[in-house]
């Protein structure tokens, strides 16, 4: 009798908690589905910086361009940002515009430079990304509409917010 006790235990308590990350699951994926200033993935909004590609290739090196303007992704932990903790501001490579401040960067042990808040509202513009299989936020500039990264919810500071940033993506400017 103890142990079919024990078996109906263990079989409530699988089903609570597959409810419960089931739960999760859908909260995460419902705040995915609604980026705060998103646009479609094959919407094209409108920037202050537009160039073509050709202006764009001529500006940014290889890499650059392949993170910048075509969403690529640096390897993890090869990114000169990485453990990069100077104060200052990192700026848009691609047209220089503010985007995070040093005060905001802690080290996210993901492999890449990562911050819990823009430096200001509106710096960064978010849309909705399926490619490879996921569903996630990817980050642009808000001024350019060059790629940077991707923005997650398991931040570790009172935000809650990790913006996950490709070193390529990114410039640096050292405080006075």
């Amino acid at each position: 009798m103890d142990c079919l006790k024990k078996h109906f235990f263990f079989v409530g308590l699988t089903i609570t908690l597959t409810v419960a990350c089931t739960s999760q699951q859908k909260k995460k994926e419902a705040n995915i589905e609604q980026p705060s200033n998103n646009f479609a993935m094959n919407e094209k909004p409108q920037f202050k910086i537009n160039k073509s590609d050709e202006e764009w290739k001529k500006e940014l090196s290889s890499e650059e361009y392949y993170v910048l303007r075509e969403a690529g992704t640096e390897r993890p932990f090869t990114g000169k940002f990485n453990m990069h903790f100077e104060n200052g501001i990192y700026t848009c490579n691609a047209c220089g515009e503010e985007l995070f401040s040093s005060e905001s960067k802690f080290d996210g042990h993901c492999g890449w430079p990562s911050f819990d808040k823009e430096i200001k509202e509106g710096k960064i513009v978010e849309r909705v990304d399926t490619s490879h299989g996921m569903k996630r936020i990817e980050i642009l500039c808000g001024n350019c509409g060059s790629h940077l990264g991707h923005v997650f919810d398991d931040g570790p500071t009172d935000t809650g917010l990790r913006y996950c940033v490709n070193s390529l993506s990114l410039d640096f400017k050292p405080a006075k």
